[in-house]
């Protein structure tokens, strides 16, 4: 199953292609926490409705409650989509942000594992890889020290 999701995110980041918008125009107000190279290749889409995999597999694992979760963002390995009237929200684009790094540190297969299991087990809101998004979005915004984003992930995941 997670290689058939695994495809659907593919073709759904391909749909959009033309759409994708490069992170690097964060780059100013990212600055000590995203690397311009981090950011160069890490892209949002704005969408009026949210992409989200319609399996029948997730619902039998429990998760109908997340897959019809109302969100803003989500995040597919190096893209994320955004809801139009939060386009502009460096909060949510710092939070989808630290989803990327962490796609991009565990891989899609091992990222997509861990996370159906911490929602499954924990919720979304006590889900490990959750809580680190929300704790480095509440830093960021409320003026915390610069900290290399990706890397203080890739030691603690």
């Amino acid at each position: 199953m997670l290689q058939q999701i695994e495809q659907w995110i593919d073709q759904t980041n391909l749909k959009h292609q033309e759409q994708r918008v490069a992170c690097s125009k964060f780059f100013d107000e990212f600055k000590g926490f995203y690397s311009l190279e981090f950011l160069q290749q890490a892209y949002f889409v704005i969408v009026d409705e949210i992409p989200k995999p319609h399996f029948p597999e997730l619902r039998h694992l429990g998760l109908g409650d997340f897959i019809d979760m109302d969100v803003n963002g989500i995040t597919y390995k190096n893209t994320y989509y955004v809801v139009p009237h939060l386009a502009s929200n460096l909060r949510l684009h710092f939070h989808e942000l630290v989803h990327v790094a962490q796609w991009e540190i565990l891989g899609a297969i091992a990222f997509m594992e861990r996370y159906i299991t911490e929602i499954r087990t924990k919720g979304y809101y006590d889900a490990p890889l959750e809580k680190m998004a929300y704790a480095f979005d509440s830093h960021f915004v409320n003026g915390g020290d610069k900290i290399d984003v990706p890397h203080f992930i890739a030691q603690k995941i």
